[in-house]
């Protein structure tokens, strides 16, 4: 078997598969920070409590980490949510980080 056309195969495959974080305004190519919103807003909920779930990406291979809204309620101590946000940020499509943030009371 030839050794050469295998790992130009792996290296292949392991490019397609980038970490990126994706928004309403794309993604960098290089670098890639941004803060974003959902659709979640609950008017008649006072804003004092902030928490935040998060998830990691390497390589585009491995995903970890508890991005869920009840996550970032526990984390934050919160029992009525407010706002809900996405902020994220990748480098080069080695590496990415997306958190949910959660506010409310």
């Amino acid at each position: 078997m030839n050794f050469k056309l295998l790992f130009v195969a792996l290296v292949a495959a392991q490019l397609t598969g980038c970490a990126m974080v994706q928004t309403r305004a794309g993604s960098g190519a290089l670098y890639t920070k941004v803060k974003d919103f959902t659709n979640v807003r609950y008017i008649n909920t006072k804003t004092t409590k902030t928490g935040k779930a998060c998830a990691t990406n390497i390589l585009g291979m491995i995903l970890t980490g508890d991005m869920s809204l009840d996550k970032a309620k526990q984390d934050g101590n919160i029992r009525k949510v407010s706002t809900v946000d996405i902020e994220g940020s990748s480098i080069l499509g080695l590496y990415s980080n997306v958190c949910l943030i959660a506010r409310g009371n």
